[in-house]
């Protein structure tokens, strides 16, 4: 056990997908595994291990923003021994040519948060996705015949701003989109040797104001987390 996931060892797998919501979390359990079993309920962030064509595969739920994955990212990798972590989520679109339901995976991650200086200083650290994740993804993707870019992304403390056109020297740089854990994790799993890669769903627009239903969310994210499971299980 460690403070925030009561599993024990061996129950959670190499590879692990990480939805912030915990009933994501439980639907990846329960449509796109088999055998799934429920390790962790602490806080209400469920953790469950299972099959995906035959290789395990655990899936963890992390809550919202770079504080709260960096928890159960740090906890999976020096205590539970994870070597492959796969976030799965939402972002909202800062480019006009990105549309809702598009996938984005994040080839690197820009901030606005101040959580890594302790650790660099005065320096800029470029956490960037593990390659090999990415180009497998891609590949599949396209594959697949999704509608899919990547590139950078950023990862922001703050999810309501008072300027509301915050964003456009961020989408004036290139940057496709915008969420909240992807700088903290692939930060993490440098410093600790593991693979990262974040995959993201276009749930809503910035600069022309749309977005998707809670309903609509939940039946887009599909083709998205069968792709991740499909990469990670090429890793298990």
């Amino acid at each position: 056990m460690s403070v925030h996931l009561e599993a024990k060892p061996g129950d959670i797998a190499p590879v692990v997908l990480l939805p912030g919501d915990p009933l994501r979390a439980q639907l990846i359990a329960e449509e796109h595994l088999t055998g799934a079993t429920r390790y962790n309920q602490v806080r209400g962030a469920f953790g469950y291990t299972g099959l995906f064509k035959g290789k395990r595969v655990s899936v963890q739920s992390t809550g919202m923003g770079m504080p709260s994955i960096s928890i159960y990212a740090n906890e999976l990798l020096t205590q539970y021994g994870a070597k492959v972590l796969l976030r799965v989520g939402t972002c909202g679109a800062l480019q006009t040519d990105l549309h809702l339901r598009q996938l984005v995976l994040a080839m690197s991650a820009s901030t606005d948060s101040a959580m890594l200086r302790p650790t660099f200083g005065a320096a800029d650290f470029a956490p960037t996705a593990d390659f090999e994740l990415l180009r497998r993804a891609h590949a599949l993707a396209v594959e697949r015949g999704l509608a899919v870019r990547a590139g950078n992304v950023l990862t922001s403390d703050s999810f309501y701003l008072e300027d509301p056109e915050w964003w456009r020297v961020w989408s004036r740089h290139g940057v496709l989109a915008v969420e909240m854990e992807t700088a903290a994790l692939y930060a993490l799993a440098a410093r600790h040797g593991a693979r990262a890669l974040c995959l993201a769903t276009v749930s809503d627009h910035l600069a022309t104001g749309e977005r998707l239903s809670s309903e609509d969310r939940r039946s887009s994210l599909a083709p998205m987390i069968d792709l991740a499971l499909e990469v990670g299980a090429a890793f298990a």
